[in-house]
């Protein structure tokens, strides 16, 4: 094949537009992910196919019962944008092998079966009605594909499989105009980016979208690095955790039985900071049903996280200092904290009744402390390295959850005595210097 590079040609390629690239990833911190396909209608996962050892014969029965609702791509594009999200990754063709797009390259697709529409246009066209960043999903395993499982063995087999995973790609990023983000996922059966030829399939695929983000699923360390269903921050790199709506399943299952295991937005709102603080974005997943509605379980909570982000959002967007998680302070409040060690959000969790919060810590005093949703003040004084914010209401003046953010404005890089952001601890200091004072 043509048009081929190095492996070390292509990183110093990709490394000259990085950060024009990643700049809006950086910004955005929270993503929705949509797992939508053929096992939506089975209704349990997924990974049903393999998991229930069903055969491909029977399987593919479920491509022409399949019936997603005019609109249902608005829907979850709708939900999204109210959530608060600022871009969307569907999965445009999952394991199974069934493509939601009108693909020349593989006819088991969405407008020769079920409902003869191609879904990616609807979700593309859906992302930029609300203005979302777009992300297309692109599995690397096919559970259908005759050569999927032979180029473990036959280098035939291998050639003519990675040309058709390129093929797919190419359409996908060929066909809708500029894409975001190329998320790859599971790599199998071939584990190492030479035996995928990552390196010259991504190389001609950023010359189709020379703005494009790809994740590190090809083996190979792309734009960011992506944790499954676990917030782990990548130390000097970007990365986004992506995290299933319910620790149990991507795709659908029953909403009334998984209910009990979604997340509340007062989770969500946890991890968003936790990702943020370090550095890092979250891209939490829904699975939509069999005719593409949004399960309910989802909606009331993400709606709660968008009111509560539309008041919050300074919080938690943008370039945020990487932080540990206390505010140097107490048990129930974390932090973000602005890149020039000057501003800290303060995200309180539970709310005082005696007037007072106290945080420990603070060599410097904060020249103000407003309370984020609202811009009004907050009265404090500071005792040794104790902040004392004093005159506060008895119940949170947070109206969506409960989690209040103060917003504590310095007029020097803020200084702690001790804690878990930013320590600033000297060899031989004393610890015991101002503790419980």
């Amino acid at each position: 094949m043509e048009n081929r590079i190095t492996k070390e040609e292509y990183f110093a390629f990709a490394k000259e537009s990085k950060e024009r690239r990643v700049a809006w990833f950086r910004e955005a911190r929270f993503g929705m992910f949509i797992h939508y396909g053929l096992f939506s209608s089975h209704g349990m996962g997924e990974w049903a196919q393999v998991w229930e050892d069903i055969k491909i014969s029977d399987y593919e029965k479920l491509a022409s019962a399949f019936c997603p609702k005019e609109g249902c791509a608005d829907e979850w594009c709708r939900l999204a944008k109210e959530a608060g999200a600022k871009y969307a990754v569907l999965t445009t063709r999952h394991h199974e092998g069934f493509s939601l797009w009108d693909s020349k390259v593989n006819p088991f697709n969405s407008v020769n079966y079920g409902p003869h529409r191609d879904i990616v246009r609807e979700f593309v066209d859906a992302c930029r009605k609300y203005g979302l960043k777009i992300g297309l999903y692109s599995s690397l395993m096919d559970w259908r594909h005759p050569d999927a499982w032979k180029c473990m063995t036959d280098e035939g087999a291998r050639e003519r499989f990675t040309a058709y995973v390129e093929a797919l790609n190419v359409e996908l990023l060929s066909n809708y105009g500029k894409i975001d983000i190329l998320w790859y996922d599971m790599p199998w059966p071939r584990m190492s980016s030479k035996n995928w030829d990552s390196v010259n399939r991504n190389y001609r695929l950023r010359q189709l979208q020379p703005d494009i983000l790809i994740n590190n699923r090809s083996r190979m360390a792309e734009d960011f690095f992506t944790p499954e269903d676990a917030i782990n921050a990548e130390d000097g790199a970007d990365w986004e955790a992506c995290m299933t709506f319910n620790g149990i399943s991507w795709g659908y299952v029953d909403e009334e039985q998984i209910t009990p295991y979604s997340y509340s937005a007062n989770q969500i709102v946890k991890m968003i900071r936790k990702c943020t603080g370090a550095g890092g974005n979250l891209l939490l997943n829904i699975g939509p049903k069999a005719d593409g509605s949004v399960p309910a379980e989802a909606i009331e909570p993400l709606k709660r996280v968008g009111a509560w982000l539309a008041e919050n959002g300074e919080a938690a967007y943008g370039l945020k200092k990487r932080v540990g998680g206390y505010c140097g302070g107490n048990n129930v409040t974390e932090c973000t904290a602005g890149t020039d060690d000057k501003t800290v959000y303060a995200w309180n969790y539970i709310w005082p009744k005696t007037g007072e919060l106290v945080f420990g810590g603070y060599r410097n005093a904060p020249k103000r402390i407003t309370l984020l949703s609202t811009g009004e003040e907050i009265a404090f004084r500071h005792e040794g390295h104790r902040l004392i914010m004093t005159g506060l209401a008895e119940r949170s003046p947070d109206r969506h959850m409960g989690i209040a953010v103060l917003k504590m404005e310095f007029d020097e890089p803020v200084s702690y005595k001790y804690g878990s952001y930013y320590p600033q601890v000297s060899e031989g200091e004393d610890f015991s210097e101002g503790l419980g004072n």
